[in-house]
């Protein structure tokens, strides 16, 4: 007799056939979505009919097994693949793929999602968000770019707008000084005079006069030094100015430098801005002439009496237009000096200039200047002179000191030392602090026999203010920003979530999805630790739906349609026979 439950057993079947043409068309349908997952339909049977549980087997009879009749298919569930989808190379940085089970973390308000689909793009607050606008969360960065590991927040890449200097730490210097050179045999010598043939005179009504046979002292005031040609008269008024401009030292023009006259400046402040201004270390012992290096007054001559220090990039060049009177406007007064020229600094020297950057990012120029100053069977020494003419004060001297080379022409003595530049009223750092090296691994200092002395900054840090340009996100998740002034500096660090059984999350739409109850807490960790797996810059990861897969589960569920349409339809027609046999 025909029987209904073959009626509602095929329905079931329909149903659930349907419901796996559903799933298959899903994925099919996202087959070109970013980081799909796609899903698979379980299907499991319904309870049975029991006729019989069955019987054991007895002495004289075999058991019989269980006599039941299934009531058709019910869906189970879906169960989401979280297999990795292939990886397609974009060349955008802003892409990010995961090569491993984590999660990349988005804010959306105060809610957190997570999702696997990369393509993050920066806002109009420079923070990178998804195509929904989410926000990517990961860890931000301190004043010094180091990663701060704390709380979660956004990344920002503010290319184009974040702009950093970084001041000059490290100098090494490096070149070979030519052992063989010639040894200083003089000091540069000039005489300050008031007229070609006199040194400069005090007035017969200075206060205090000089003492008895001298024509002028260090304590006689400017203004009551006779004028060479009217001697009734000052060669100086307060108000003016006196102005070195243009006197070279060596083979580099010295800076402008002035000094204030005021009606209690003296001949010995006169001296010691003469010698600041003029980078004259007086602190150095005499020369082999036996003149200390300085500016002195002979009281006898009324000289102004200019030494320098030994070495031919030490020579002082001071014309007759290198000094110069102003007025209180500013404008030429005269020429007040007549330098006369004694000697010249001789010996084997070089210079070499090295651009430094303070905080601010202000190129800074630094000389260093390296004379010979002694032979012996132990090898040879040399002097140094570190000096800055964009120090703020009047002398440019920052650092002085001797170096040993062995009869090889190795560097014997000499340590790194620490120069400090004045910076005051500049508004970075001040004083500027760095180190100078004159060796380190290859490149380092020698004292050889060579046609002539060469010296190079080989080696030096700091850098002008840059603009952020560009970034690249490394495999931990680093965020790497280069800057246009050549520094590359840490912007932040993606953080990626795990979780004990990714399969339980819940899918929020747009490539999202959220916790669920049997997904685990997330576990927010570093890209490559845990079971995270490492970050791809410039790449997105593709569906991992396999279509051929999804045709044949197709063909599948359309056969299974068929066949439970085929069970109803002939259930319905032994029906009806049965109803014409009760006509």
């Amino acid at each position: 007799m025909a029987s209904t439950t073959a009626l509602f057993t095929g329905l079931t079947g329909l149903n659930a056939n349907a419901r796996n043409l559903d799933v298959v068309a899903n994925n099919i349908a996202n087959v070109n979505t970013t980081a799909f997952k796609q899903s698979r339909l379980m299907f499991s049977t319904m309870f049975s009919r029991t006729i019989s549980a069955g019987t054991s087997p007895a002495e004289t009879t075999g058991g019989t097994n269980p006599f039941q009749i299934g009531l058709g298919v019910s869906t189970s569930g879906t169960q989401r693949m979280m297999t990795n989808g292939t990886t397609s190379v974009t060349g955008d940085q802003r892409d990010l793929a995961i090569d491993g089970g984590g999660f990349f973390v988005v804010q959306r308000g105060d809610t957190e999602l997570y999702t696997r689909a990369g393509a993050f793009r920066q806002n109009a607050r420079s923070e990178l968000t998804n195509i929904s606008g989410d926000v990517l969360l990961g860890y931000g960065v301190d004043e010094d770019f180091n990663v701060d590991r704390g709380t979660l927040s956004p990344l920002e890449i503010p290319v184009g707008q974040l702009t950093i200097a970084e001041q000059t730490q490290n100098v090494r210097l490096a070149g070979n000084l030519n052992a063989n050179g010639p040894l200083p045999t003089s000091t540069a010598l000039i005489d300050l005079l008031g007229s070609p043939t006199e040194g400069l005179r005090a007035l017969p009504t200075a206060v205090p006069p000089p003492a008895a046979g001298n024509l002028i002292e260090g304590t006689t005031r400017l203004i009551d030094v006779q004028d060479p040609t009217a001697p009734a008269a000052s060669l100086f008024a307060a108000g003016q100015t006196i102005e070195l401009r243009g006197v070279a030292k060596g083979d580099k023009q010295l800076p402008a430098s002035s000094l204030a006259i005021t009606a209690a400046t003296t001949i010995t402040e006169l001296a010691a801005f003469l010698q600041d201004a003029l980078g004259i270390d007086p602190t150095i012992p005499p020369g082999p002439d036996g003149r200390t290096p300085g500016v002195s007054i002979d009281a006898a001559t009324g000289a102004l009496r200019i030494v320098g220090n030994s070495g031919s990039q030490n020579d002082l060049t001071v014309e007759n237009a290198d000094v110069r009177l102003l007025d209180a406007a500013g404008t030429l007064a005269r020429f007040p000096f007549v330098p006369s020229k004694q000697a010249s600094s001789t010996g084997e020297s070089t210079r070499t200039t090295v651009v430094a950057y303070d905080s601010l990012g202000t190129a800074l120029e630094v000389d260093a200047t390296f004379v010979l100053e002694s032979r012996s069977n132990a090898g040879t020494t040399w002097r140094y002179f570190i000096d800055s003419a964009d120090a703020s004060t009047i002398s440019p001297r920052l650092a002085t000191g001797t170096l040993s080379f062995d009869t090889s022409g190795a560097l014997a003595s000499g340590a790194p030392i620490t120069v400090s530049l004045p910076r005051d009223g500049a508004g970075s750092v001040a004083p500027m602090t760095f180190s100078v090296a004159f060796g380190g691994g290859r490149d380092t200092l020698t004292a050889l026999t060579d046609s002539r002395s060469q010296v190079a900054a080989t080696f030096r840090d700091g850098s002008p203010i840059g603009t952020l340009s560009a970034f690249a996100v490394g495999p931990d998740g680093t965020i790497t920003g280069s800057f246009t002034n050549g520094l590359a500096r840490t912007l932040g660090q993606v953080a990626l979530a795990t979780f004990v059984n990714p399969e339980g999350l819940i899918e929020e739409g747009s490539n999202l999805f959220s916790v669920g109850a049997n997904s685990g807490a997330p576990v927010v960790v570093q890209p490559g630790s845990f079971s995270a797996g490492r970050i791809l810059g410039g790449s997105l990861e593709m569906s991992n739906v396999d279509l051929g897969e999804e045709f044949i589960k197709m063909i599948q569920s359309q056969t299974g349609y068929s066949a439970n349409s085929r069970v109803i339809r002939t259930a319905d027609e032994l029906m009806q026979q049965l109803l014409v046999l009760g006509r």
